[in-house]
């Protein structure tokens, strides 16, 4: 097994080969994580949240489901989830803009900015648009009407889920840098580590 530290606020990129598994560890229990596949062969090719809750019937991934690609193949399975399942892949990964619109000082650091970082550390480049993320452990909750609000995790320490490629990959984790809006825990909270388990 590979252990992969993710600092707050950044994102790490890994290869994982087909079969292979990836563990995302929230180790303190209150940072969310937005994670994002590509193929291996074709990094242009992501993983899709569109296309996968048309498979999945819902709105959060569950154990067993299979996440799709931007060509409806599978990419990755969900095989396991200790957290209690509250999961968001509705909501845009945060970019200058958005901080920008926050009132926050330029130059603070975003997931779109910490994607595209983490794949040049593996000399990978995409001229697509930044996918939009599996936001793990982040709690969007929503009513009848489609409302939405955003909510500090429910996650708890060690909580984590698990990923199997179900073809050659690079996963990419970003501890998102949100200290603005609750998602991260009242007030903003800090963003902090997590942990990447590769097997």
């Amino acid at each position: 097994m590979e252990s992969v530290i993710v600092p707050g606020s950044h994102a790490r990129a890994v290869p994982v080969k087909t079969g292979e598994t990836v563990r995302v560890i929230n180790t303190h229990g209150t940072q969310v994580v937005d994670f994002w596949a590509v193929r291996a062969d074709r990094p242009e090719i992501a993983l899709s949240m569109q296309h996968s809750r048309i498979r999945w019937r819902n709105l959060r991934p569950r154990p067993g489901d299979e996440m799709l690609d931007e060509e409806r193949s599978p990419i990755l399975t969900l095989v396991e989830d200790t957290s209690p399942g509250v999961h968001d892949t509705v909501i845009a990964a945060c970019d200058p803009f958005r901080y920008a619109q926050l009132g926050a000082a330029p130059g603070h650091r975003s997931c779109c900015v910490n994607f595209a970082e983490a794949l040049a550390e593996l000399s990978i480049s995409r001229s697509s648009p930044v996918p939009a993320p599996l936001n793990l452990f982040m709690n969007i909750p929503w009513d009848i009407e489609g409302n939405i609000t955003f909510e500090p995790t429910v996650s708890a320490p060690g909580d984590s889920v698990l990923f199997r490629a179900e073809v050659d990959v690079v996963v990419i984790a970003s501890a998102c840098p949100m200290d603005i809006v609750p998602i991260n825990g009242p007030g903003g909270g800090t963003p902090v580590d997590i942990e990447l388990v590769l097997s």
